[in-house]
């Protein structure tokens, strides 16, 4: 399971011209899913983004985590997080999971966070057109892969 992490100000998804869903002050969570993924993976993953010390304390050091400064979560699945580019110039996606293994893992993973941060995360549309905005604060990104847990 990957997923990318962006310190956000601000963050939505759209589906069909209409607002799914919004937060102020948190991470937006993007995760693709592959078939070794198991719901092990998930919990790792959201207790690691939810610890992740990536805002600012008094001091202006990053030393805090979204549970410290109360803030929200948005998770949107994208399985082009999978993507492979080795071959030409057109992405494979092969090792992207179907929809029966990836609709559980995302819906593991939101639980998990949910758990993790003590309030509800808020989420996407599995398998939609959806359009995302963000204001990317810092900009703070992180990719982790939970089979390269480093």
């Amino acid at each position: 399971m990957r997923v990318l992490i962006q310190r956000v100000k601000e963050a939505s998804v759209s589906i069909g011209g209409e607002i799914k869903s919004a937060i102020d002050t948190g991470l937006l969570i993007l995760v693709g899913v592959e078939d070794a993924d198991t719901k092990e993976d998930a919990e790792w993953l959201a207790k690691k983004s939810a610890s992740l010390r990536i805002f600012d304390d008094e001091n202006g050091v990053m030393n805090r985590s979204v549970k410290d400064i109360g803030g929200s979560i948005l998770i949107v699945s994208q399985f082009t997080l999978h993507a492979s580019t080795k071959k030409g110039n057109r992405p494979s996606y092969i090792k992207a999971a179907k929809h029966e293994h990836a609709i559980p893992m995302y819906e593991a993973l939101c639980h998990y966070t949910a758990q993790e941060i003590g309030k509800p995360v808020l989420t996407g549309e599995f398998g939609a057109n959806m359009q995302v905005k963000l204001i990317n604060d810092g900009p703070v990104t992180i990719w982790i892969d939970s089979k390269n847990r480093e």
